[in-house]
């Protein structure tokens, strides 16, 4: 079985990303797809502390402390890029003129429920952030997540166990090795990793799944750790 790393998985959202899209990328994953964005493909990504038009990482020795992303990340910025107070960007958010979320994330229930936060967990208590935000009132939530819990347990769920950052608001899910679309009638497999099985696939998630009639072999190119290819 061929599993997508961090970055492969980052890669495989950045090619579903439509010409003119506004797109907020959440913490963790989710951010590195402002660098795999086919070229030639006109988008603003939007980071909730205040930049519209967010570029590629910054590289070092080229960087700006003082210009970074939601995670402290230190950014570039496209042409035509605006810094606006957080609360602006807030108001876009809350407005619904975000086109697409990426979001890490926990869980995902068939219905769509999602969970990226987690009260249990020790010395940190809640961290939902502005996650519940994006979720709640982006035109459309993508989640980017592994398959499975390090210990195996699937993330992919007929009901989701942790306490929720949002009903009933994916619509796709990008995992270490499937994309599965969230459709009224529950999960929707559109590709899968190469050397796993659709019983393989079912045996590690924790909800009904349907295969589309086009499924597809989940591929991406090779990209070490550091983001190279």
């Amino acid at each position: 079985m061929t599993k997508l790393s961090r970055h492969q998985m980052a890669w495989r959202a950045a090619q579903d990303i439509e010409d003119g899209m506004l797109v907020n990328l959440g913490i963790g994953i989710p951010v590195l797809t402002s660098n795999y964005l086919p070229p030639g493909r006109d988008v603003f990504f939007q980071s909730e502390n205040g930049v519209i038009g967010v570029g590629p990482e910054a590289a070092k020795g080229q960087d700006d402390p003082n210009l970074v992303d939601a995670g402290s990340r230190r950014i570039t910025l496209r042409e035509g890029a605006s810094v606006i107070d957080s609360s602006w960007s807030f108001a876009m958010i809350r407005g619904g003129h975000i086109d697409v979320t990426i979001l890490g994330g926990f869980e995902v229930a068939e219905n769509g429920d999602f969970a990226n936060w987690d009260s249990r967990v020790p010395d940190k208590g809640p961290l939902v952030g502005g996650a519940m935000d994006l979720a709640a009132c982006a035109q459309a939530v993508w989640v980017i997540m592994e398959h499975n819990t390090r210990d195996g347990r699937p993330r992919l769920l007929e009901r989701c166990d942790l306490p929720l950052t949002a009903v009933r608001c994916a619509k796709r899910v990008y995992t270490d090795i499937a994309v599965i679309d969230v459709t009224p009638a529950g999960f929707l497999v559109e590709e899968i990793a190469e050397g796993i099985s659709r019983d393989q696939l079912q045996a590690r998630t924790g909800a009904k799944l349907a295969f589309a009639p086009d499924c597809r072999v989940l591929r991406a190119p090779a990209i070490d750790e550091a983001g190279s290819r």
